[in-house]
């Protein structure tokens, strides 16, 4: 991002309005834009968190604009350079960023009610030595969206940022448990939803069979985790 040190934006608004207006005549019904936000000793700069959420508010409004339900995530890095802050300093960057998004969004007149939020969860980062428990995970995340996102927004999807496959979906089972929650929590997952099968498969024909088991699982028990449902037993028995 210029002016900044080695912080980033996401480009693409230029036009963005009129190949939204072709998309939604094409059938898109949701679209999205992700903003990523990395923890140094240095960042983010509070100038590099106003300037992704006032592209993720113009993003938002212009797909509204358009009819195309908008996915809007702000992402703060847990696997970035260098990965190895705190839980509390994630909690904190999280929180400071979330209210700059809903700041933006509100001024652009996004309605809240027709986006939904796809954020990232309160952990260390990967090389942190600050190890915590599922429980503190989904305690953390919780309050920070409690602080931070309005009631208004109907969904929440999480990135899993990098978590193995079963502590994404333990975290989420988690937060699901907390009673009272005023959003729907869900999972919108990459490589925690992917990586058992692309390592089972391994390019290889005679494993496309055990590779798609291997997705079903996953799928099934993050499904029963955005039910609060899921239990490790579950994993254990596949």
């Amino acid at each position: 991002m210029p002016g900044s040190r080695d912080e980033k934006i996401t480009e693409g608004l230029d036009g963005l309005r009129q190949r939204l207006k072709h998309y939604a005549g094409l059938g898109a019904g949701f679209a999205k834009w992700r903003g990523v936000i990395a923890i140094t000793s240095y960042a983010p700069s509070r100038n590099g968190i106003r300037a992704n959420a006032h592209v993720l508010a113009r993003y938002a409004m212009y797909c509204q604009e358009a009819g195309i339900v908008p996915v809007v995530e702000p992402e703060v890095l847990a696997d970035g350079e260098p990965g190895d802050h705190s839980i509390q300093r994630c909690e904190e960057v999280t929180a400071e960023t979330l209210e700059a998004v809903f700041k933006e969004l509100r001024l652009a007149g996004v309605d809240l009610s027709g986006m939904l939020l796809k954020p990232n969860m309160v952990t260390p980062g990967l090389r942190s030595r600050d190890r915590v428990g599922v429980e503190e995970v989904a305690q953390r995340t919780v309050d920070t969206l409690r602080a931070c996102v309005p009631a208004a927004v109907p969904g929440i999807a999480f990135l899993s940022g990098g978590q193995s496959d079963e502590e994404a979906t333990a975290h989420l089972s988690a937060m699901n448990r907390i009673p009272n929650l005023p959003w729907a929590l869900t999972f919108s997952y990459g490589r925690a939803l992917q990586t058992s099968a692309l390592v089972t498969w391994d390019g290889k024909d005679e494993n496309v069979a055990a590779a798609q088991r291997a997705f079903a699982h996953r799928a099934r028990m993050n499904s029963l985790a955005a039910l609060g449902e899921w239990r490790p037993e579950l994993d254990l028995a596949a």
